[in-house]
């Protein structure tokens, strides 16, 4: 049967691919219910201990499906559930996978597609990538987190701009922001998604996990909160086979070799 979401694990790496090509990667009913399953699949699949989420075609992901949500908006049925049953659990999930995720931007990522990039450790993007909130430009307020994660990475005020104004925001420039971690040709996307998801399924996945989960609980609470938080987690990795292992190579002056347990 068609899919609208390819899933693809190799090395460890699990990579989720929206594929309507046709359609810049829009989101209706049917792929955001597929996303969600995919996303949630590899936080779920102990195999999985990297996740790189990418598009086909020239867009990342243009956001909602705009045909189909004018539809539901000429049937009474509004947002029908998108934000519960979809966008939500998406973002929780990519924030909450407790193993490294990397967003490999190759185009447009607009709207809610912009916001999934925005809920990924870590993003690569392609010289040909361009980012917008788009919100604004069809009288709708921010959604899928991206009140939440776009004022961390580039601070209130250019959080502001971007989402008043709905300006495309160039690769380029978007590095400058910070909004992404590096851009490269369009030819070579997939292996610098690929290489750093290979390096980072080899590390210490329980490691990473805390690193996350450490940084999540610190934005939320005081320096106390965060060290208590930090003894918690630092406990729990002491008590890991990586750990454990990987002290033992640094004496004898080895490479550690991490199995994310």
């Amino acid at each position: 049967m068609p899919t609208s979401v390819e899933y693809d694990l190799v090395e460890g790496v699990a990579t989720i691919t929206l594929s309507r090509p046709d359609a810049m990667n829009s989101l209706t009913a049917e792929t955001k219910a597929e996303l969600r399953e995919a996303v949630e699949r590899a936080r779920d699949d102990t195999a999985v201990r990297a996740v790189v989420l990418t598009g086909s075609g020239r867009a990342f992901c243009a956001g909602q499906d705009l045909r189909e949500h004018a539809a539901n908006l000429e049937a009474g049925r509004g947002l029908a559930g998108t934000l519960e049953d979809h966008y939500e659990p998406i973002i929780s999930a990519l924030t909450g996978m407790p193993k490294p995720v990397i967003a490999a931007v190759n185009g447009v990522a607009a709207g809610a597609g912009f916001s999934f990039a925005l809920a990924c450790d870590l993003r690569i993007a392609s010289e040909k990538a361009s980012f917008a909130t788009a919100f604004t430009k069809i009288g709708l307020a921010p959604d899928s987190g991206m009140s939440w994660t776009l004022q961390r990475l580039v601070g209130r005020a250019t959080a502001l701009e971007l989402l008043l104004l709905a300006e495309p925001v160039r690769a380029a420039e978007a590095l400058e922001l910070g909004l992404v971690n590096r851009v490269v040709p369009p030819g070579e996307l997939a292996a610098a998604a690929q290489d750093l998801a290979v390096r980072l399924a080899a590390g210490p996945t329980q490691a990473y996990g805390a690193v996350k989960a450490a940084l999540e609980y610190a934005e939320a609470t005081g320096l106390s909160g965060a060290l208590a938080k930090e003894a918690e987690l630092q406990k729990a990795c002491v008590r890991t086979a990586d750990h454990v292992s990987a002290t033992k190579a640094f004496l004898q002056k080895e490479q550690p070799v991490f199995e994310g347990r």
